[in-house]
């Protein structure tokens, strides 16, 4: 079944050749996944940008190779049913869920003990609790629907030098290899940084951060199983680390058809940093690690594809709102990834901005007002405590090796699996629908 929702027609298409309803204009620091989408869901509301990307992007066309040409050799993300629901709304979702995969169960373990959890989606009455997608996937048709905006203006391969703020705009100097002699500049009524955890907007503005090392790096890859995973997600705990393992979509098919009998797994590996390159070098090794932590709920780990090495930590910064500039993604909160909230809150922040701005250029007021940013900020400060909360709880609770510490999480789960009523309010979150 797929995920359904209120799709645009073919005549609201992102692709549609209009104009922007206001002459006010939003700079957009960052084109990854957030800032593509930020844009896009601006051009929604009818509100053009201009995007700024650090890197060149790829030439690519929508007549190229759709298939999945690395079998094994990707980086994948958990889309929540918030955020699937998001790509529903601005007419993309159609496009994006050929190599998307249903999330229909999740199972919560942890080696050695006794507490356990389950979540059904036909216990919860909902179609599924997420989409696992592609990272490649996704951003290539962020890109495709970008480029095909009238609203979106991309610049790549542009460094940003300087921001400053005027009473009734921003100023960004950037400057690339074209005309790396020179400066140039663009103007705005307001800038959003979506420039990664390093931010360069962030650091000219002088925002400071709350950073907290976990001492831990993330390997990330795809692996292969001889048993189908039945769109079904695993998170175990052992002492090595948590463990994440997500259903995929095999290279022909399509990752919402019950009969497709799926086998790659997407895997996100949590280890003492120093101990990363024994799981890198060495399929043997990292499979037969998987394995002992993993028993055989997954059934057996038959091949690994290239992974990769991503040290953990959590950057929050001091404030998202300086002036007429807001901070957002990765910019604003990295999050630890055992929980899969990371992108999804970025996505819901980036929602709630582009509706906010919405409203205020149909009352015809500026967006870039300092008030309704700070109102921004403050509304989205619940939802995000909540998940950064959340995801310490997890990564601190699982990992704690004091005995009475591990029997307390495992009679933890058992409640959680046998009580009723905390299974919906827990699945109602996760899936991003109560923020």
């Amino acid at each position: 079944m797929q995920e359904t929702g209120s799709p645009l027609s073919n005549s609201e298409s992102l692709s549609e050749k209009r104009e922007a309803i206001t002459d006010q204009q939003v700079l957009i620091v960052g084109g990854g996944h957030v800032g593509l989408s930020f844009a896009l869901l601006l051009a929604h509301h009818g509100i053009a940008s201009t995007l700024l990307e650090k890197n060149r992007y790829p030439t690519i066309s929508p007549t190229d190779d759709r298939t999945r040409s690395h079998y094994l050799d990707s980086r994948n993300t958990a889309l929540s049913r918030r955020t699937v629901q998001i790509y529903q709304e601005i007419g993309l979702w159609d496009e994006l869920q050929s190599h998307a995969c249903r999330i229909d169960s999740v199972q919560i373990s942890e080696q050695g003990s006794f507490g356990r959890a389950q979540l059904n989606k036909a216990e919860e009455k909902v179609e599924s609790f997420g989409q696992v997608i592609e990272n490649a996937w996704l951003g290539r048709k962020l890109l495709l629907a970008a480029q095909q905006s009238p609203l979106v203006n991309l610049i790549d391969n542009a460094s940003v030098n300087a921001v400053t703020q005027q009473a009734d705009g921003v100023t960004l100097s950037f400057s690339n290899d074209e005309a790396a002699e020179s400066e140039q500049q663009l103007q705005a009524s307001v800038l959003v940084a979506c420039d990664g955890r390093d931010s360069t907007v962030r650091q000219l503005l002088n925002i400071g951060t709350t950073t907290y090392d976990y001492q831990q790096t993330a390997i990330v890859g795809v692996v292969e199983t001889d048993t189908a995973h039945e769109h079904v997600a695993i998170e175990r705990f052992s002492p090595a680390g948590p463990l994440a393992v997500l259903p995929l979509t095999d290279p022909e098919g399509d990752g919402n058809d019950d009969y497709q009998q799926g086998y790659r797994r997407s895997v996100v590996w949590v280890c003492p940093t120093g101990e990363e390159t024994k799981y890198l070098e060495d399929d043997a090794h990292f499979l037969q690690t998987l394995q002992q932590a993993f028993g055989h709920r997954a059934g057996t780990f038959v091949a690994a594809g290239r992974r990769g090495a991503y040290p953990l930590s959590r950057v929050l910064a001091d404030k998202q709102v300086e002036g007429r500039c807001v901070i957002m993604g990765n910019a604003a909160h990295t999050l630890h990834p055992v929980a899969g909230q990371g992108f999804n809150l970025c996505m819901r922040d980036a929602h709630v901005l582009a509706q906010m701005m919405s409203s205020q250029v149909l009352k015809g007021e500026d967006i870039g007002n300092a008030q309704l940013l700070k109102r921004y900020e403050k509304a989205r400060q619940t939802d995000q405590k909540r998940v950064i909360h959340f995801c310490d709880a997890v990564v601190h609770g699982f990992t704690h090796p004091n005995p009475a510490i591990k029997l307390a999480r495992n009679m933890a789960l058992l409640a959680f699996d046998k009580l009723p009523n905390i299974k919906p309010l827990v699945a109602t979150y996760a899936m991003g629908l109560k923020s």
